[in-house]
């Protein structure tokens, strides 16, 4: 196992099962993933593993803060290791495929609601869509 990834999962207050380990090395190198993807990776590593393992692998990881969850319309849910900042998301109207958006202006939340309704913001999540480089070279 990954000694890091021990490390920073012990000090959320997890321990590092296997199966904690696999999602979050998989994560490492595909994100925005969603759990069936996933799956299939870390099954490769861990025959063993089940499909509600992941689930809840992935519940435990995005409770703890070490995973984000991101849920794009018309999306399976969809997890990254990127954390602790305020980016947003864009997504392919035609494939589907995600990439990050750093913060539109300023710090987090990034932008201001006109009125917030007497709540506290702390974050804002925004969802660009359009078509990706390989769909518009394929439109023309």
């Amino acid at each position: 196992m990954d000694t890091d990834l021990d490390t920073v999962l012990h000090d959320a207050g997890l321990r590092a099962t296997a199966g904690r380990v696999a999602v979050l090395e998989a994560l490492d190198s595909m994100a925005h993933s969603d759990a069936e993807r996933l799956y299939r990776t870390v099954f490769d590593v861990l025959p063993t593993t089940s499909i509600q393992s992941v689930h809840n692998i992935l519940a435990d990881l995005t409770t703890a803060g070490l995973v984000r969850r991101i849920e794009p319309a018309g999306s399976a849910a969809l997890y990254e290791r990127r954390i602790g900042d305020n980016h947003h998301h864009v997504v392919c109207t035609s494939c589907g495929a995600v990439g990050d958006v750093d913060c539109v202006v300023g710090e987090a939340p990034c932008l201001t609601p006109s009125s917030a309704g007497g709540f506290t913001v702390q974050t804002a999540e925004v969802t660009f869509w359009g078509l990706c480089p390989g769909c518009q070279n394929v439109a023309q």
